[in-house]
């Protein structure tokens, strides 16, 4: 039974689970004497997502003796030192379904923003060309060895989901679609300017003031915060209030944060609609 004690808007929340409602993420807490998020700020992950909470590892031998092939091991001797195999160079280009190189990722998206279209499009900040969301390696064609990526782009200007697929040979945009109404999962960029939308409107004095309470210190900027989130979903939402009704046409996130290696901010009834550029609050 988790309980979560409500202070006050962006109260610190230690010890308890912050899962995300109606979106793919879930974040444990770690018990007294664990480790907490990584020292690194932000989020990482594909384009769809993905968290900076660094992994964890555990177990030990429990003192009993081990026993290989060569024979055993005297107990509380130490293991051989392991030996690390460097990984291999990548190549420029990858072969069959291997995965799309850095060279390959660059060249796909480069080819997806070829102007004159680009230049009228919008990305999370306002800034001119669309946002990045992801690349991926495209279907391959039967009979036709040549390499495909698959880009999906967001134009904030219309609100469209851009998607994109290359001929990494040819150099030339073979399909090219747009949809209004589709939300794939939010780009770390896409989190952080929601993070720094939160900041900026009233309702985070908040959060500013839990992380003073836990800290002793300014919270200035999105830095020095760990955070995650997804896109928005009001399909799942039991109430959506009046100002969120367009989220889905719109770009809305909703967000977890903590401070670095510290305690929880409850940031989860902000929802940032990046579409219009506000924060609500729910609940």
């Amino acid at each position: 039974m988790y309980e979560i004690v409500r202070r006050h808007l962006g109260k610190v929340v230690a010890g308890a689970a912050m899962a995300v409602t109606g979106t793919a993420v879930a974040v444990a807490i770690s018990l007294p004497g664990q480790a907490g998020a990584s020292g690194a700020a932000g989020t990482g992950g594909a384009t769809g997502v993905a968290g900076a909470a660094g992994a964890r590892t555990g177990g030990g031998t429990g003192g009993a003796s081990q026993q290989g092939e060569t024979g055993a091991q005297t107990t509380g001797s130490a293991p051989p030192p392991a030996t690390v195999v460097p990984a291999a160079a990548e190549g420029k280009k990858g072969v069959g379904s291997d995965p799309l190189t850095e060279d390959e990722l660059a060249r796909a998206e480069a080819l997806a923003l070829t102007p004159p279209a680009a230049t009228a499009q919008q990305d999370v900040e306002g800034g001119r060309g669309p946002q990045r969301l992801g690349t991926r390696l495209a279907e391959p064609v039967p009979g036709d060895p040549s390499r495909r990526a698959e880009v999906r782009l967001y134009d904030y200007a219309r609100d469209e989901l851009l998607t994109k697929t290359v001929n990494l040979d040819t150099g030339k945009v073979e399909k090219s679609g747009a949809q209004r109404g589709v939300q794939p999962s939010a780009h770390p960029d896409e989190l952080r300017e929601a993070l720094e939308l939160i900041l900026a409107s009233p309702l985070g004095k908040g959060v500013k003031e839990d992380y003073k309470d836990a800290t002793g210190k300014e919270l200035t900027s999105t830095g020095q915060l760990w955070f995650n989130g997804d896109v928005y979903r009001t399909y799942r939402e039991a109430d959506v209030p009046a100002q969120l009704t367009r989220c889905g046409e719109h770009r809305c996130v909703r967000l977890v944060t903590k401070v670095l290696n510290g305690a929880w901010i409850d940031t989860r009834n902000l929802i940032v609609d990046l579409s219009a550029r506000t924060v609500t609050r729910v609940g």
